[in-house]
């Protein structure tokens, strides 16, 4: 038996309680993307739960608790996470020196993670670089900061999420 946690990784939720599927669909308009197989094999594998939240734009507990639920298990309590995350001190749109609006790759299939981790090295000191997509890129927004850099993300409108790296 999994037990279900922030830091469960959302394709060893699903192989062990398939079940949860349409719960988890259910959930938040963002999640039907999990029904792109490509999406699915790629960002399912290394997406945990908390990133899941964001994705989802849903309470880490309600999340959590809700699926906790749905499997038989005792619910806990997590904390909700919630909060606006003011704008950095370091981001300047003048600033912004590459740009990619990776929602037409997404469309597609493909994942723009290579992508980004290649072109955010190119980036000079005090420059950004700006990450269109549909969703909030939690996996990939991970990657870069495990890179070094600074990251930071706003809803602009219904699936128009801007992501801004630079170097920290």
């Amino acid at each position: 038996m999994l037990d279900i946690t922030p830091e469960t990784k959302l394709h060893a939720l699903l192989q062990a309680y398939p079940q949860l599927e349409e719960k988890l669909l259910n959930m938040s308009p963002s999640f039907a993307k999990l029904k792109n197989p490509v999406l699915r094999a790629t960002v399912a594998k290394v997406a945990t739960l908390r990133q899941v939240a964001q994705v989802g734009g849903l309470s880490l507990g309600t999340l959590i608790n809700t699926l906790r639920e749905a499997a038989g298990q005792s619910t806990q309590n997590y904390s909700s996470e919630a909060g606006v995350e003011k704008t950095p001190a370091w981001f300047h749109p003048e600033k912004i020196a590459q740009s990619l609006d990776a929602r037409p790759l997404l469309a597609a299939g493909e994942h723009p993670l290579n992508q980004v981790l290649s072109e955010i090295q190119t980036l000079q000191a005090g420059e950004i670089y700006e990450l269109t997509t549909p969703f909030l890129p939690a996996p990939l927004l991970d990657a870069v900061r495990k890179k070094g850099y600074a990251v930071w993300s706003v809803t602009e409108e219904a699936e128009v999420i801007k992501n801004y790296f630079t170097r920290a």
